[in-house]
């Protein structure tokens, strides 16, 4: 997938709201044996989903899943354990980052991570968000100059 910049400025809430719900769509699918077409189409379902960028929404989904093997392999030499081994909530947060960092350059890798952060403190275990932020801050270093602090 080549890397991609945003075509229109929508608002930061709009994308948050994307980045919650697909945290929970990619939890989904790594949970049962749905499509992606299928959880989307269950989340666009939802009411709360309407005030979501659901191009952004579709956009890490679709992307994420069709990266998959190039995310879990730019992951594996920042993680502790095996990707499977991961708990699942944060193994979808730190997937749908990690694709962010690769692929969405028009995305400060700052934001990537507070948003990473913030959903693995809503979704995730007790004290998963400071293993999120251990791992993506290794991954960043990799992925993006992180030497600026612009970006």
């Amino acid at each position: 997938m080549s890397k991609a910049t945003a075509p229109r400025a929508l608002s930061p809430r709009a994308r948050s709201r994307a980045r919650r719900a697909a945290v929970q769509a990619v939890y989904q699918w790594q949970m049962t044996d749905d499509t992606p077409e299928e959880v989307e189409a269950q989340f666009k379902e939802k009411p709360e989903f309407a005030k979501a960028d659901t191009d952004y929404f579709h956009t890490l989904v679709h992307g994420l899943i069709a990266e998959l093997e190039s995310v879990d392999q730019a992951l594996v030499p920042v993680l502790d354990r095996p990707v499977a081994q991961v708990d699942p909530v944060e193994r979808a947060v730190l997937r749908l980052a990690c694709f962010e960092l690769m692929y969405r350059d028009d995305i400060p890798w700052r934001v990537v991570i507070d948003e990473a952060v913030e959903l693995a403190k809503v979704f995730g275990a007790e004290q998963g968000h400071r293993f999120v932020n251990g791992v993506l801050d290794r991954l960043a270093q990799t992925c993006r100059d992180t030497s600026s602090t612009q970006n």
